[in-house]
């Protein structure tokens, strides 16, 4: 027993040690504001000083971790909160409402996020001999998994290629693969597996996701977008509703009315004429179902996050 407790004090030294090297990295390369894309393909990395307001986002195929600090994310009635020792995973789309819960100007929030490249991780599958999943399989699509040492190091010298631009387009595919592949043989390695399978409900579900997306405006005919996927309708809302923690009308109405907060706010157009625009037939539904998701109607709701804006240019 002692053998074990001096391992597992000297692996928590060995992460502790990472996580405060990956917090610097990230540090030298952010500043307290806007998230930055950086030169690697689908790399980003963010910090911030201070706990932020709830805000409506969706969180695209992607991997999300923090160096130091804490975020909190909402799907559906789920609640997902991580720190420094487990990462956040998404397998698919999904409309969240996320928080930085943890952060202070003496210590702020450092994280970075990567994208999930579905095709890499097809082809890792395949290469490596890892079992493909049952197609009957469905679960949430977004999870928390437990950071480790490999995947603390892997992101630490993808970092580190900031700082070598000619490096990248050679090193970066190399650094990644390998993080993909410590997240396939991980705690979170099934729902991986069972994104990038062929035919699997998972990736019909997936497919119906990106259809949403595109024609959002659209009448959503439910049955028409099951048999487009190859799925009965009570199959297709099941694991829909399995996979993303709402109905496809849920998950219709999110994207039309935080394209209609967005249009108000950066575009300066009015609620009525947003209505029309994201698909709505009644400016008066649109103002309920617009006060329901964001808890104001949408006049107050734009005024509040122009001035919120305001004060933190101040």
């Amino acid at each position: 027993m002692r053998k074990q407790s001096v391992k597992k004090v000297f692996e928590n030294n060995h992460m502790e040690v990472a996580l405060e090297a990956l917090g610097k990295s990230i540090a030298r390369w952010t500043d307290k504001g806007d998230q930055l894309v950086t030169a690697i393909s689908g790399l980003a990395l963010f910090q911030r000083d201070k706990p932020t307001q709830p805000e409506s986002r969706m969180y695209e195929p992607r991997i999300c971790l923090i160096a130091q600090g804490a975020k909190r994310v909402l799907l559906g009635d789920d609640t997902y909160v991580y720190g420094e020792r487990h990462f956040l995973i998404t397998s698919v789309n999904l409309p969240t409402v996320v928080q930085i819960t943890k952060a202070s100007r003496e210590k702020p929030c450092l994280g970075l996020i990567l994208k999930l490249d579905q095709r890499e991780i097809s082809q890792l599958i395949v290469d490596s001999n890892l079992p493909f999943p049952r197609p009957q399989q469905s679960s949430r699509g977004m999870a928390t998994g437990e950071v480790t040492l490999p995947l603390l190091t892997a992101f630490q010298r993808l970092i580190d290629l900031l700082a070598e631009p000619k490096d990248i387009p050679i090193l970066a595919p190399i650094i990644q693969r390998e993080i993909f592949y410590r997240l396939l043989v991980g705690d979170q390695g099934a729902r991986l597996r069972q994104m990038a399978s062929s035919g699997s409900q998972s990736q019909q579900i997936a497919r119906a996701i990106d259809w949403l997306k595109d024609n959002f405006t659209q009448p959503l005919r439910i049955d028409d977008l099951a048999t487009q996927v190859n799925m009965s309708t009570s199959t297709f809302h099941h694991h829909f509703r399995t996979l993303t923690a709402m109905s496809p009308l849920q998950y219709q109405k999110w994207l039309r009315l935080n394209e209609a907060r967005r249009l108000m706010l950066i575009e300066n157009q009015d609620a009525a004429t947003v209505a029309f625009q994201v698909g709505y037939e009644s400016p008066s539904q649109f103002s309920r179902e617009y006060g329901r998701l964001f808890g104001a109607p949408p006049l107050r709701d734009i005024t509040s996050l122009r001035q919120m804006t305001a004060n933190e240019i101040v």
